[in-house]
Protein backbone atom coordinates (compact mmCIF):
# COMPACT_ATOMS: atom_id res chain seq x y z
CA UNK A 1 0.00 0.00 0.00
CA UNK A 2 1.26 3.47 -1.13
CA UNK A 3 -0.33 5.58 1.81
CA UNK A 4 1.17 9.22 0.40
CA UNK A 5 -0.93 11.96 0.15
CA UNK A 6 -0.42 13.92 -3.22
CA UNK A 7 -0.53 17.30 -2.04
CA UNK A 8 2.18 17.21 0.61
CA UNK A 9 5.49 17.96 -1.58
CA UNK A 10 3.49 21.32 -2.36
CA UNK A 11 2.23 22.01 0.48
CA UNK A 12 6.24 21.61 1.47
CA UNK A 13 6.91 24.12 -0.95
CA UNK A 14 4.36 26.75 -0.64
CA UNK A 15 5.39 27.13 3.06
CA UNK A 16 8.18 28.77 2.25
CA UNK A 17 6.64 32.16 1.28
CA UNK A 18 3.00 32.00 2.42
CA UNK A 19 0.24 29.97 5.28
CA UNK A 20 -0.84 27.13 4.41
CA UNK A 21 -4.35 26.49 5.08
CA UNK A 22 -5.66 22.69 5.14
CA UNK A 23 -9.17 21.79 5.17
CA UNK A 24 -11.00 18.50 4.81
CA UNK A 25 -13.55 16.28 6.57
CA UNK A 26 -13.34 15.58 9.83
CA UNK A 27 -10.83 12.42 10.91
CA UNK A 28 -9.82 12.58 6.67
CA UNK A 29 -5.95 13.03 8.11
CA UNK A 30 -5.28 16.42 8.60
CA UNK A 31 -3.47 16.22 11.64
CA UNK A 32 -1.47 13.29 10.70
CA UNK A 33 -0.12 15.37 7.49
CA UNK A 34 0.60 18.60 8.82
CA UNK A 35 2.78 16.90 11.64
CA UNK A 36 4.77 15.16 8.89
CA UNK A 37 6.23 18.96 9.10
CA UNK A 38 6.84 18.87 12.92
CA UNK A 39 9.89 18.10 14.48
CA UNK A 40 8.35 18.72 18.26
CA UNK A 41 4.82 18.49 20.01
CA UNK A 42 5.58 22.19 20.97
CA UNK A 43 5.25 23.05 17.02
CA UNK A 44 1.08 21.69 17.45
CA UNK A 45 -1.05 23.87 18.81
CA UNK A 46 -4.96 22.70 18.78
CA UNK A 47 -7.68 25.48 19.69
CA UNK A 48 -9.84 22.98 21.45
CA UNK A 49 -7.23 22.17 24.25
CA UNK A 50 -7.44 24.91 26.84
CA UNK A 51 -3.77 25.47 27.25
CA UNK A 52 -2.99 25.49 23.58
CA UNK A 53 -5.94 28.57 23.06
CA UNK A 54 -4.34 30.63 25.70
CA UNK A 55 -0.93 30.44 23.92
CA UNK A 56 -2.71 31.29 20.17
CA UNK A 57 -4.96 34.03 21.71
CA UNK A 58 -2.10 35.62 23.73
CA UNK A 59 -0.14 35.72 20.05
CA UNK A 60 3.15 33.92 22.79
CA UNK A 61 3.97 31.63 19.68
CA UNK A 62 7.89 30.81 19.84
CA UNK A 63 8.86 31.78 16.46
CA UNK A 64 12.18 29.93 17.00
CA UNK A 65 10.21 26.72 16.78
CA UNK A 66 10.70 27.64 12.78
CA UNK A 67 7.27 25.89 12.14
CA UNK A 68 3.92 26.05 13.87
CA UNK A 69 0.56 23.95 13.31
CA UNK A 70 -2.51 25.65 13.77
CA UNK A 71 -5.53 23.29 14.17
CA UNK A 72 -9.20 24.33 14.66
CA UNK A 73 -8.11 28.05 14.91
CA UNK A 74 -11.39 29.28 12.95
CA UNK A 75 -13.26 28.40 16.17
CA UNK A 76 -12.07 31.85 17.08
CA UNK A 77 -14.12 34.47 15.89
CA UNK A 78 -11.35 36.85 15.69
CA UNK A 79 -9.12 34.02 14.02
CA UNK A 80 -8.72 36.10 10.74
CA UNK A 81 -6.97 38.85 12.36
CA UNK A 82 -5.10 36.65 14.62
CA UNK A 83 -3.57 34.46 11.46
CA UNK A 84 -2.92 38.19 9.40
CA UNK A 85 -1.06 39.16 12.95
CA UNK A 86 0.86 36.31 13.38
CA UNK A 87 1.78 36.31 9.29
CA UNK A 88 2.39 40.00 9.16
CA UNK A 89 4.80 39.43 12.11
CA UNK A 90 7.00 36.16 12.01
CA UNK A 91 6.79 35.75 8.15
CA UNK A 92 10.65 35.62 7.89
CA UNK A 93 10.68 33.30 10.42
CA UNK A 94 7.92 31.49 11.29
CA UNK A 95 6.05 28.95 8.75
CA UNK A 96 1.92 28.63 9.57
CA UNK A 97 0.16 25.60 8.80
CA UNK A 98 -3.53 26.50 9.98
CA UNK A 99 -6.55 23.27 9.62
CA UNK A 100 -9.56 22.91 10.00
CA UNK A 101 -13.04 20.42 10.10
CA UNK A 102 -14.81 23.01 8.20
CA UNK A 103 -14.40 24.99 4.79
CA UNK A 104 -12.06 27.86 5.84
CA UNK A 105 -12.49 28.71 1.95
CA UNK A 106 -15.90 29.58 3.00
CA UNK A 107 -15.55 31.16 6.70
CA UNK A 108 -13.04 33.19 5.63
CA UNK A 109 -15.46 35.16 2.94
CA UNK A 110 -16.44 38.44 3.42
CA UNK A 111 -13.49 40.80 3.46
CA UNK A 112 -10.27 38.54 2.91
CA UNK A 113 -7.74 40.47 4.94
CA UNK A 114 -5.67 37.37 4.61
CA UNK A 115 -4.92 37.69 0.43
CA UNK A 116 -1.91 36.66 -0.60
CA UNK A 117 -0.64 35.22 2.53
CA UNK A 118 -1.84 31.51 2.83
CA UNK A 119 -2.31 28.87 -0.08
CA UNK A 120 -5.79 26.64 0.26
CA UNK A 121 -5.34 22.95 0.05
CA UNK A 122 -8.47 20.23 0.92
CA UNK A 123 -7.37 16.80 1.88
CA UNK A 124 -9.72 14.65 0.45
CA UNK A 125 -9.80 10.79 1.51
CA UNK A 126 -7.67 8.66 0.33
CA UNK A 127 -8.06 8.32 -3.43
CA UNK A 128 -6.84 4.92 -5.48
CA UNK A 129 -3.21 6.30 -6.60
CA UNK A 130 -2.29 7.12 -3.21
CA UNK A 131 -3.52 4.36 -1.13
CA UNK A 132 -2.24 1.85 -3.97
CA UNK A 133 -0.17 2.76 -6.43
CA UNK A 134 -0.49 -0.36 -8.12
CA UNK A 135 -3.61 0.54 -9.29
CA UNK A 136 -5.33 -3.06 -8.35
CA UNK A 137 -9.17 -4.37 -8.64
CA UNK A 138 -8.44 -5.84 -4.83
CA UNK A 139 -7.94 -1.79 -3.61
CA UNK A 140 -10.91 -0.52 -5.48
CA UNK A 141 -13.01 -2.94 -3.68
CA UNK A 142 -11.48 -2.36 -0.59
CA UNK A 143 -12.12 1.59 -0.89
CA UNK A 144 -15.54 0.93 -1.61
CA UNK A 145 -16.37 -1.39 1.22
CA UNK A 146 -14.64 0.83 3.87
CA UNK A 147 -14.17 4.52 2.39
CA UNK A 148 -11.24 6.23 2.29
CA UNK A 149 -11.00 7.88 5.75
CA UNK A 150 -7.87 6.74 7.17
CA UNK A 151 -8.71 4.56 10.13
CA UNK A 152 -11.66 2.13 8.78
CA UNK A 153 -9.69 2.03 5.33
CA UNK A 154 -6.55 0.70 7.30
CA UNK A 155 -8.19 -1.41 9.91
CA UNK A 156 -9.96 -2.78 7.28
CA UNK A 157 -12.43 -4.08 9.84
CA UNK A 158 -16.54 -4.09 9.38
CA UNK A 159 -16.79 -3.59 13.14
CA UNK A 160 -13.92 -0.89 13.44
CA UNK A 161 -16.01 1.12 10.45
CA UNK A 162 -19.21 0.76 12.15
CA UNK A 163 -17.98 2.26 15.67
CA UNK A 164 -15.87 4.74 13.65
CA UNK A 165 -18.82 5.42 11.74
CA UNK A 166 -21.13 6.40 14.46
CA UNK A 167 -18.98 8.34 15.96
CA UNK A 168 -17.80 10.52 13.02
CA UNK A 169 -21.19 11.49 12.48
CA UNK A 170 -21.88 12.37 16.20
CA UNK A 171 -18.76 14.69 15.97
CA UNK A 172 -20.23 16.19 12.83
CA UNK A 173 -23.60 16.26 14.18
CA UNK A 174 -23.06 17.25 17.91
CA UNK A 175 -19.65 18.85 17.64
CA UNK A 176 -19.18 20.89 14.73
CA UNK A 177 -22.40 22.18 14.10
CA UNK A 178 -22.84 23.42 17.65
CA UNK A 179 -19.19 24.85 17.22
CA UNK A 180 -20.09 27.01 14.34
CA UNK A 181 -23.13 27.77 16.25
CA UNK A 182 -24.69 27.21 12.63
CA UNK A 183 -27.69 25.14 13.35
CA UNK A 184 -30.05 25.56 16.44
CA UNK A 185 -32.26 22.34 16.06
CA UNK A 186 -29.47 19.42 15.88
CA UNK A 187 -32.22 16.50 16.30
CA UNK A 188 -33.46 17.19 12.77
CA UNK A 189 -30.45 17.91 10.92
CA UNK A 190 -29.48 14.41 12.54
CA UNK A 191 -32.34 12.93 10.57
CA UNK A 192 -31.41 14.86 7.40
CA UNK A 193 -27.93 13.04 7.77
CA UNK A 194 -29.54 9.63 7.98
CA UNK A 195 -32.14 10.39 5.59
CA UNK A 196 -29.10 11.57 2.42
CA UNK A 197 -27.48 8.27 1.60
CA UNK A 198 -30.67 6.50 0.08
CA UNK A 199 -30.71 9.97 -1.88
CA UNK A 200 -27.32 9.80 -3.39
CA UNK A 201 -27.06 9.92 -7.22
CA UNK A 202 -30.71 11.11 -7.83
CA UNK A 203 -31.44 14.61 -8.51
CA UNK A 204 -32.19 16.33 -5.52
CA UNK A 205 -36.01 17.29 -4.09
CA UNK A 206 -35.95 19.52 -1.25
CA UNK A 207 -39.48 19.29 -1.33
CA UNK A 208 -39.15 15.62 -0.26
CA UNK A 209 -36.79 16.16 2.36
CA UNK A 210 -39.17 19.00 3.49
CA UNK A 211 -42.10 16.88 4.05
CA UNK A 212 -40.29 14.13 5.83
CA UNK A 213 -38.74 16.58 8.36
CA UNK A 214 -41.59 18.67 8.40
CA UNK A 215 -39.29 22.52 7.76
CA UNK A 216 -39.72 24.57 4.55
CA UNK A 217 -37.55 24.22 1.38
CA UNK A 218 -35.33 27.01 2.22
CA UNK A 219 -34.43 25.57 5.89
CA UNK A 220 -33.91 22.39 4.39
CA UNK A 221 -31.78 24.48 1.44
CA UNK A 222 -29.59 26.12 4.16
CA UNK A 223 -29.16 22.80 5.68
CA UNK A 224 -27.53 21.10 3.09
CA UNK A 225 -25.25 23.85 2.55
CA UNK A 226 -23.98 23.66 6.29
CA UNK A 227 -23.70 20.31 5.36
CA UNK A 228 -21.35 21.04 2.90
CA UNK A 229 -19.19 23.53 4.93
CA UNK A 230 -18.53 21.13 7.26
CA UNK A 231 -17.51 18.18 4.26
CA UNK A 232 -20.14 15.95 4.71
CA UNK A 233 -21.97 16.29 1.47
CA UNK A 234 -21.00 18.28 -1.49
CA UNK A 235 -23.65 18.96 -4.34
CA UNK A 236 -22.91 18.87 -7.82
CA UNK A 237 -24.54 21.25 -11.13
CA UNK A 238 -26.43 19.98 -13.87
CA UNK A 239 -24.37 21.03 -17.00
CA UNK A 240 -26.45 23.11 -19.52
CA UNK A 241 -25.76 24.07 -23.38
CA UNK A 242 -27.94 25.75 -25.72
CA UNK A 243 -28.16 22.49 -27.61
CA UNK A 244 -29.84 20.99 -25.38
CA UNK A 245 -33.03 21.07 -22.91
CA UNK A 246 -30.65 20.70 -20.36
CA UNK A 247 -32.55 20.67 -16.30
CA UNK A 248 -31.49 23.53 -15.08
CA UNK A 249 -32.10 23.33 -11.21
CA UNK A 250 -32.11 20.12 -9.90
CA UNK A 251 -28.67 19.17 -8.24
CA UNK A 252 -27.19 15.95 -7.22
CA UNK A 253 -25.87 15.05 -3.74
CA UNK A 254 -23.04 12.88 -2.61
CA UNK A 255 -21.35 11.81 0.58
CA UNK A 256 -17.47 12.55 1.57
CA UNK A 257 -17.81 8.92 3.26
CA UNK A 258 -19.28 6.82 -0.01
CA UNK A 259 -18.62 3.51 2.37
CA UNK A 260 -22.25 4.93 4.10
CA UNK A 261 -24.25 4.10 0.95
CA UNK A 262 -25.38 0.32 0.58
CA UNK A 263 -26.87 0.47 -3.03
CA UNK A 264 -23.70 -0.81 -5.04
CA UNK A 265 -24.89 1.21 -7.48
CA UNK A 266 -25.25 4.68 -5.78
CA UNK A 267 -21.93 3.45 -4.02
CA UNK A 268 -19.64 3.09 -6.71
CA UNK A 269 -20.94 5.89 -8.60
CA UNK A 270 -20.26 8.59 -4.91
CA UNK A 271 -17.03 6.71 -5.08
CA UNK A 272 -16.19 7.75 -8.67
CA UNK A 273 -17.89 11.25 -7.99
CA UNK A 274 -15.53 11.49 -4.78
CA UNK A 275 -12.64 11.02 -6.78
CA UNK A 276 -13.31 13.29 -9.45
CA UNK A 277 -13.87 16.10 -7.23
CA UNK A 278 -10.59 15.09 -5.85
CA UNK A 279 -8.89 15.73 -9.79
CA UNK A 280 -10.68 19.05 -9.65
CA UNK A 281 -9.72 20.05 -6.60
CA UNK A 282 -5.97 18.87 -7.21
CA UNK A 283 -5.74 21.10 -10.60
CA UNK A 284 -7.38 24.18 -8.78
CA UNK A 285 -5.62 24.01 -5.52
CA UNK A 286 -1.92 22.82 -7.37
CA UNK A 287 -2.15 24.28 -10.88
CA UNK A 288 -4.36 26.65 -10.50
CA UNK A 289 -7.23 25.71 -12.86
CA UNK A 290 -11.04 26.77 -12.94
CA UNK A 291 -12.51 23.62 -12.18
CA UNK A 292 -16.21 21.95 -11.89
CA UNK A 293 -17.32 18.89 -11.86
CA UNK A 294 -21.03 18.62 -12.67
CA UNK A 295 -23.71 16.21 -14.51
CA UNK A 296 -25.90 15.70 -18.17
CA UNK A 297 -29.43 15.38 -18.03
CA UNK A 298 -31.93 16.72 -20.24
CA UNK A 299 -35.98 17.19 -19.42
CA UNK A 300 -36.72 13.88 -20.94
CA UNK A 301 -34.70 12.16 -18.09
CA UNK A 302 -31.76 11.10 -20.44
CA UNK A 303 -28.36 11.60 -18.22
CA UNK A 304 -24.35 11.37 -18.04
CA UNK A 305 -23.32 10.52 -14.66
CA UNK A 306 -20.40 13.24 -14.95
CA UNK A 307 -18.86 15.76 -17.16
CA UNK A 308 -15.45 17.91 -16.04
CA UNK A 309 -15.18 20.99 -17.21
CA UNK A 310 -11.87 23.02 -17.18
CA UNK A 311 -11.65 26.92 -17.47
CA UNK A 312 -14.97 26.66 -18.42
CA UNK A 313 -14.75 23.84 -21.49
CA UNK A 314 -15.91 20.40 -20.94
CA UNK A 315 -12.41 17.89 -21.07
CA UNK A 316 -14.61 14.38 -20.59
CA UNK A 317 -17.21 12.99 -19.55
CA UNK A 318 -17.95 9.83 -17.19
CA UNK A 319 -20.67 7.37 -16.92
CA UNK A 320 -20.70 4.79 -14.54
CA UNK A 321 -21.65 0.82 -14.92
CA UNK A 322 -20.67 -1.60 -12.77
CA UNK A 323 -21.09 -4.14 -15.81
CA UNK A 324 -18.85 -3.94 -18.58
CA UNK A 325 -20.92 -5.85 -21.84
CA UNK A 326 -23.27 -2.41 -23.00
CA UNK A 327 -22.53 1.05 -23.57
CA UNK A 328 -25.26 3.54 -22.40
CA UNK A 329 -27.37 4.68 -25.08
CA UNK A 330 -27.14 7.93 -23.48
CA UNK A 331 -23.88 8.30 -24.63
CA UNK A 332 -24.26 8.47 -28.35
CA UNK A 333 -27.34 11.03 -28.22
CA UNK A 334 -25.33 13.61 -25.89
CA UNK A 335 -22.12 12.86 -27.91
CA UNK A 336 -24.03 14.48 -31.67
CA UNK A 337 -25.05 16.96 -29.35
CA UNK A 338 -22.46 18.42 -27.17
CA UNK A 339 -19.31 19.66 -27.76
CA UNK A 340 -17.19 17.61 -25.01
CA UNK A 341 -13.85 15.77 -26.22
CA UNK A 342 -14.11 12.51 -24.90
CA UNK A 343 -16.81 10.63 -23.38
CA UNK A 344 -15.69 7.41 -21.34
CA UNK A 345 -17.83 4.51 -19.33
CA UNK A 346 -16.01 3.29 -16.15
CA UNK A 347 -16.91 -0.11 -14.80
CA UNK A 348 -15.59 -2.74 -12.03
CA UNK A 349 -15.27 -5.28 -15.00
CA UNK A 350 -12.48 -6.22 -17.42
CA UNK A 351 -13.87 -5.36 -20.55
CA UNK A 352 -12.03 -2.43 -22.34
CA UNK A 353 -12.92 -1.32 -26.04
CA UNK A 354 -13.80 1.87 -27.63
CA UNK A 355 -16.30 2.71 -30.26
CA UNK A 356 -16.95 6.20 -31.93
CA UNK A 357 -18.74 7.39 -28.79
CA UNK A 358 -16.88 6.73 -26.23
CA UNK A 359 -14.18 4.15 -24.13
CA UNK A 360 -15.23 1.71 -21.84
CA UNK A 361 -12.60 0.70 -19.47
CA UNK A 362 -12.16 -0.69 -16.03
CA UNK A 363 -12.33 2.04 -13.04
CA UNK A 364 -8.64 1.28 -12.23
CA UNK A 365 -6.69 2.05 -16.22
CA UNK A 366 -9.19 5.35 -15.68
CA UNK A 367 -7.80 6.24 -12.88
CA UNK A 368 -4.46 5.73 -13.86
CA UNK A 369 -4.82 8.38 -16.59
CA UNK A 370 -5.99 10.60 -14.46
CA UNK A 371 -3.45 10.39 -11.46
CA UNK A 372 -0.89 11.12 -14.14
CA UNK A 373 -2.32 14.38 -14.38
CA UNK A 374 -2.40 15.04 -11.01
CA UNK A 375 1.28 16.84 -10.71
CA UNK A 376 2.39 20.40 -10.76
CA UNK A 377 3.02 22.75 -13.89
CA UNK A 378 5.88 24.46 -14.35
Amino acid sequence: MNGKRSILKFIESDLASRMVFIGGPRQVGKTTLSKTFTKSDKQYLNWDNLHDRIIIKSHKIDPSLGLVVLDEVHKYFRWRMLLKGIFDKYKNDLSVIVTGSARLDTLRKGGDSLFGRYRYYRLHPFSLHEFDNKYTRESTLHLLKFGGFPEPLFSGSERKYRLWKQERISRVVYQDLRDLDLVKDLSKIELLVDALPERVGSPLSLNSIREDLEVSPNTVSSWIQILEIIYYAFRILPYGSSRLRATKKMNKLYLWDWAEIENPGAKFENFVASQLLHYCHFQEDVNGYNMELRYIRDTSGREIDFVVIKDKKPIFAVECKTGDKYLSKHIPYFRDRLDIPIYYQVHLGDARWKDISAEVLPWEVFWKARAREMVAED
